[in-house]
């Protein structure tokens, strides 16, 4: 019963810290949005530049060893490198993901300090 009390006096807050957190939300949405298409935008562009890079250098290696003994040998080892570097791109890949920011991390975070107030409004101080 007390909590029905204290609604009217709470309402106008809950009202305010509402439209706040919707604020805090479309900033971070429009953030995460600019951030995406940016990050794609470059890594596009240097996937395209790195795949012609590589391939151009594999056709010089093999195109140098083509008529000697060590032809395959040095596929083998082109092959063996693509590997490592592809292991190493995913660590790398997953420490990135590991240190990004949470999804809406701000609007989380003013509501964990909001909630301590609404409680305090809330609270039964009979």
């Amino acid at each position: 019963m007390r909590l029905l009390w204290s609604l009217p006096k709470a309402a106008p807050a809950i009202l305010r810290h509402i439209a706040g957190y919707a604020e805090l939300a479309g900033q971070d949405l429009e953030r995460t949005q600019r951030d995406v298409g940016v990050r794609l935008m470059a890594s596009a562009i240097v996937g395209i530049c790195v795949f012609f890079l590589i391939f151009s250098a594999c056709l010089l290696v093999v195109a140098l060893t083509w008529d000697t003994p060590h032809r395959v040998s040095a596929i083998g080892w082109m092959g063996a490198f693509f590997l490592l570097i592809a292991v190493i791109a995913i660590l790398y890949r997953s420490n990135i993901l590991n240190a990004q920011a949470p999804f809406l991390g701000t609007v989380r975070r003013e509501w964990a300090e909001d909630r301590v107030i609404l409680e305090k409004i809330l609270a039964d101080e009979e």
